[in-house]
């Protein structure tokens, strides 16, 4: 675990439990594990993001949220409640071990992150952490979090990427920037490389999502 201080203070015990959660069988699971914990109290459980934004902050100690709810994923959840100025913090518990999902939640703001294979006990000491103000989340290089794929591209691959997601053609990028149009091909292959992605949309998608964080 990576665990460090964040300026939050610390909170009375019991840690005030919001339960962000599509699938039932894991609420009624959840549900069971807190009855039996007293330095939790749950105070709900909802399935949608649109539910789960409308609640008051001050009301919540710490969200425990699925990867994917109704209609949102958490990354989505993570950026609306960036976006509002709400000071919801945030525990991921998701299915998926890709480290990619925790330094993407870290980025976007999650103090917490768990596995649902891990034992309860993990759960609830990432909670508490959280709760009192603490980074915890599995290992990772905290160096990395901030490391995106458009981090390794040059300036130019950029500002390439950047009027790809205007829509240009490689007849205008080449006309307006005075290079051939198989240097713009020569450019767009190594971008694609760099990326991961096999095609424009491709590049345009990873570039979007990439703005939106």
């Amino acid at each position: 675990m990576t665990v460090s201080t964040v300026p939050r203070a610390a909170v009375a015990e019991p840690v005030r439990i919001l339960l962000a959660e599509a699938n039932p069988f894991v609420v009624s699971a959840l549900t069971g594990c807190f009855a039996n914990d007293s330095r939790f109290r749950l105070i709900g459980s909802v399935d949608s993001g649109e539910q789960l934004l409308a609640v008051t902050p001050a009301s919540v100690d710490v969200v425990v949220l699925a990867w994917q709810l109704t209609d949102m994923t958490a990354p989505d959840v993570l950026r609306a409640i960036k976006s509002r100025g709400c000071a919801l913090p945030v525990t991921v518990f998701s299915n998926n071990r890709d480290l990619g999902h925790v330094r993407l939640s870290v980025r976007l703001g999650a103090l917490g992150f768990c596995y649902q294979f891990d034992e309860p006990a993990v759960l609830f000491d990432t909670l508490h952490a959280v709760a009192n103000g603490r980074l915890c989340v599995p290992f990772i290089d905290v160096t990395t979090i901030n490391d995106t794929p458009l981090a390794q591209l040059t300036v130019r691959e950029r500002e390439l990427l950047s009027v790809l997601a205007r829509g240009w053609t490689n007849q205008q990028i080449a006309n307006r920037t005075g290079i051939s149009e198989n240097t713009v091909k020569y450019h767009l292959k190594n971008l694609y490389d760099k990326l991961g992605v096999h095609n424009r949309a491709m590049a345009v998608a990873v570039f979007s999502r990439e703005a939106a964080d």
